[in-house]
Order: structure tokens, then sequence, then C-alpha cells
């Protein structure tokens, strides 16, 4: 503080006292992002990346050995090919985003086609569900669906609802002109969050409560029904039922809470990261339930690891046989 004395008539005395003023150091620079914008950012591409991998491998499994092609499987492949498709869009975006500047067009169109493959994970979740209840709960009839019609379904459903939100959009400003705290700066509009965004979520929850109604008719019907038996297809239905009932949870809890959150304060920060693993984490989930926990699939894995490890025994012996002689 300088100080400089005033006299009785208002008049400033000429001498200034500096005694008492002391060096301020340099401040500095402020950051770039903020520790709460980058944790849940990092989160989000090693979340994405591990679930990437997992779906991958769990595609080439299904895909590769004939022993796993079957129509419930076809339908697990559409599923992880949905998680895929978003999970690759994400991390593209947020590269494109860092490292260079994206045109508005080419803003449009990746963030309409990462709003539709997340919607086909809804969709697919849907069709997961019925097949189970038409095998388990529409017994006779379940093979008048065949896999053309449950691809209109998890395919063609989402397109009708994405379109209408893409042609909707543009009339449509965001919820407000401040951006969420936890989220990183972004150009393009039409990556902020819309009251036409409903046009999307709530078929996305409309779907979540159908699949619980699935689920509440299959377990019923295992419960009183099928209790005393005890056949192989009896146990692959209440497998897989486990499975479901542990997904439509797992997927309604991530998607409340990508709707619904603090805004402000420590909540908003432990709101941002802990939506970020359960986001970024999905794909990895799945295929944990649906391949390589599936007891099929490890049979299937198993059973071709040991042949070709007797080949190789085989081959092996032939060759020290041949040079013994």
């Amino acid at each position: 503080n300088a100080t400089r004395f005033c006299t009785v008539d208002g008049t400033w005395d000429n001498y200034t006292d500096y005694d008492r003023c002391t060096h301020l150091e340099q401040s500095s620079p402020v950051p770039s992002f903020e520790p709460e914008i980058e944790l849940p950012t990092l989160i989000y591409f090693v979340g994405y990346s591990i679930s990437l991998a997992a779906l991958v491998l769990a595609v080439a499994v299904l895909v590769y050995f004939k022993d796993l092609r079957c129509l419930r499987n076809t339908i697990h492949v559409n599923l992880f090919l949905t998680y895929i498709m978003s999970s690759s869009l994400w991390i593209l975006i947020l590269s494109l985003q860092i490292t260079v500047k994206m045109e508005v067009a080419g803003c449009i169109f990746l963030v309409t086609l990462f709003h539709y493959f997340s919607t086909t994970n809804f969709f697919w979740m849907l069709v997961e569900g019925l097949y189970l209840y038409m095998l388990v709960v529409q017994t006779f009839s379940g093979d008048t669906l065949r896999f053309r019609k449950y691809a209109i379904i998890g395919w063609g459903g989402p397109l009708i609802f994405v379109g209408a939100w893409a042609i909707a959009r543009p009339f449509f400003g965001s919820t407000s002109n401040l951006e969420h705290p936890n989220k990183l700066e972004i150009e393009c509009s039409w990556m902020r969050e819309s009251h036409i965004d409903w046009i999307i979520q709530g078929p996305s929850c409309a779907v979540l409560v159908i699949n619980l109604i699935f689920l509440l008719r299959i377990m019923w019907v295992l419960i009183t029904k099928l209790r005393s038996a005890n056949t192989v297809e009896t146990r692959q239905y209440r497998k897989a039922s486990k499975a479901l009932l542990v997904l439509i949870p797992l997927l309604g809890i991530t998607y409340l809470i990508v709707i619904y959150g603090p805004v402000e304060g420590v909540g908003s920060h432990i709101f941002a990261v802990t939506r970020a693993i359960l986001l970024s984490t999905q794909g990895f989930v799945v295929s944990l339930l649906y391949c390589f926990l599936n007891s099929e699939v490890r049979q299937t894995l198993r059973h071709h690891f040991y042949r070709w490890r007797d080949e190789r025994n085989i081959l092996s012996g032939k060759v020290n046989n041949h040079h013994r002689r």
C-alpha cells in the first residue's frame, strides 16, 4: 500500500510513502483447460478405447467360429456394432475437436451419426428383449420373426426419430447460452443440449420401459412354468434372462444420469466423472455379458484351443519320429 497525506483543506501532500509496498510475483498464466474438464474427457477416451477393443474382439469371435453362428449371436453382433460405431464416433469427434477446427457441415454430419448409433444401442437392446420374449413366452410364434424383421426394428426405428430430430434441430437453439461446466468448449451448436433432444430421448426411455415389461414376463414364465424343467434350452434362457436383467438397469441408470445431474459445485464434478465411467464402459460390460462370460463361447474357444494344441502335438510327434529314423 502507498500512502499520501491529505491536509485539512483537501489538498494532497507532494510526498508519497512507498515503504509499505512489496514486490508482487508474476502470476502463472491461466491454463487452457480446467482440471474438472480434462479428467472426465480422459476417462471417456480411455473407457471408450477399452470398450472398442473388447467389442471388436467379441465380434471377431462370434463371426469367425462357425459353432457360434445362430440368430441369437447375430443379434448380439449387431448390438456390439452399435457400440463400436458410437465409441468410434465419439473418439473421432473428440480428436477432430482438439486437433482441428471442424466445419459446421462436418460437425452436423458426425453429431447426427453419433446420435443415430447411440439410439440404436437402445433399440437393439429392445431386439434382445423381444427375441427372448418370443422364445420363452410366445413359444409357438417365435419362428415367425426372422432376422430381417429384427434388423428393421434395430436399424430402422432409430432412423425415424433421429431423422425427425435432424429436421427440427436447426429451428431450436440450445437450452441456455451457458455451457455445462464439465463440457469442452465447442463451436458446433448441434453438440449442445436442446429441448428438442427429447425426440431422441423419449423413444429411448420408452424402449427401456418396454424391455422391462418383456423381462418381467420372461422371469414370470421361467419361475412358474419352467421351474421344474432342467433342459439345456431352459438353462440357456435363464442365463440370457440374467444377462438382460443386469443390462436393463445398467442402461437405464446411465441414461438417466446423462439427462439429469447437478450443474455447479463439487457435485457437478463428481457427476461428470461418474457419468464418464458408466457411459464409456457400457460396451465393455455388454461384451463381457454376451461374449466373454458366456459359457457357450468359452466352451467353443476351449474346444478350438484343445484341438489346435492336439494338432500341434501330433505334428511335433511326427517330426520327432522322422528325426529318429
